[in-house]
């Protein structure tokens, strides 16, 4: 049985280390050998994201926001700074305690809305009643 918990947990962890600490090495800890990647721009396995990571240049910072799991599938709305800065929705899928999958959405970081709220923020609280 799936853990969502433990899975959200799984990804931020793994997306803080390789992209965050651009440490890649954290392939070989959270990435299944098998690797299924659906983002149009990149091969399955792991050697694109350690190429993509090993580019990275020097102003590049990664600003993860809101996580959530339902099962195997963890979503994580991301702000990765730099030239261009993007906003993603990322997806991933666990599976025996690996990142075996992924799909993504990503967009160029829009700052004047039409509704003048940011892309990129935590959702708002609830007013207490």
């Amino acid at each position: 049985m799936s853990n969502p918990e433990a899975n959200k947990a799984l990804v931020v962890k793994a997306i803080n280390e390789l992209f965050g600490n651009r440490d890649v090495s954290a392939l070989d800890r959270y990435w299944s050998k098998d690797y299924i990647q659906h983002d149009p721009h990149a091969p399955n396995g792991t050697g694109g994201l350690r190429s993509l990571v090993e580019g990275l240049g020097e102003s590049f910072k990664l600003h993860l926001g809101m996580v959530v799991a339902d099962g195997d599938i963890v979503m994580v709305h991301a702000r990765y700074e730099g030239d261009p800065t993007l906003i993603a929705a990322e997806i991933y899928r666990i599976e025996d305690g690996k990142i075996a999958e992924h799909w993504d959405v990503l967009q160029p970081e829009v700052t004047d809305t039409a509704s003048g709220n940011p892309m990129f923020s935590l959702p708002r609280q609830a007013a207490a009643a």
